[in-house]
């Protein structure tokens, strides 16, 4: 490399440099400063190019805190409420947890085991099954972006507030949302060809009278070889906490005839 070409890279780093520096300037607020206390600057980098390209307007306070994300609520230049979920620096119990789900799945054949790679793996799995299950028309947050550990995608709720889970606030009409999430469920397997395979009265949330199916992350494709199985643990739960409610619930295998259109060998 020529001294001219060495001068003018190092010329464009510092102005690049110069410029993330008044973007994150111009950008900064309180809610900004508490970010940058939880999350590394690569992290922070991404949020700060959303709210560059106006994919992000405003960011919030966070609105739901687990051991392996954060999510915050936010808003688009047009007002339309947004969540805003952050992966964290997984734990080692974590991404044991992860594997499972990933190793089998050949949407992601030949992804790196380390943290990092594991990490952005996770939320873009997470963004392709939010995919899917809209496509599949299964009632579920709609996806904007993904980029690396953030994923961006419809908030759920009102002015910041969540929409409850069935967990929080008991469905007042337990019969009519029990069918509609065998339905989701069949859609899920039958059109979208995925398996939920965490799906409890802890990830539905009830929304305008409707169930709204979240934390799809851990969804596989029909073909991963745990398909069979969670899927008969997601029939299990969803059986379980309905029959609590009152609701005659059909049989395991019924159920599974109705999303699978088979009967279990």
């Amino acid at each position: 490399m020529s001294f001219r070409k060495r001068v003018e890279k190092k010329l464009h780093k510092k102005e690049k440099a110069y410029e993330t520096e008044q973007l994150m300037k111009e950008k900064r607020s309180e809610e900004y400063e508490v970010l940058e206390e939880v999350f590394d600057r690569s992290t922070l980098m991404i949020i700060y190019n959303f709210l560059n390209k106006d994919v992000i307007s405003e960011i919030h306070g966070v609105v739901k805190a687990g051991k392996e994300s954060r999510v915050y609520w936010g808003k688009d230049k047009q007002g339309n409420e947004l969540a805003i979920k952050i992966y964290l620096t997984i734990s080692a119990e974590f991404r044991k947890g992860m594997l499972k789900y990933i190793e089998g799945d050949p949407r992601f054949k030949g992804i790196r085991h380390d943290t990092r790679s594991l990490v952005f793996a996770w939320a873009q799995k997470e963004f392709r099954n939010l995919e899917q299950a809209t496509a599949a028309k299964v009632r579920v947050p709609k996806p904007v972006v993904v980029k690396n550990n953030v994923l961006i995608m419809e908030f759920i709720g009102k002015n910041g507030v969540s929409a409850p889970s069935m967990k929080e606030q008991l469905p007042k009409n337990p019969e009519k949302i029990y069918k509609t999430l065998l339905t989701y469920l069949k859609r899920l397997y039958r059109k979208a060809e995925l398996v939920h395979g965490d799906l409890s009265e802890y990830n539905v949330m009830i929304w305008k009278g409707h169930p709204i199916i979240f934390d799809m992350s851990q969804a596989v494709p029909l073909s991963h070889p745990l398909a069979d199985f969670l899927l008969h643990r997601d029939l299990t739960n969803l059986n379980r906490f309905f029959n609590r409610l009152g609701v005659k619930v059909p049989s395991i295998e019924e159920c599974y005839k109705k999303v699978t259109g088979r009967v279990k060998g």
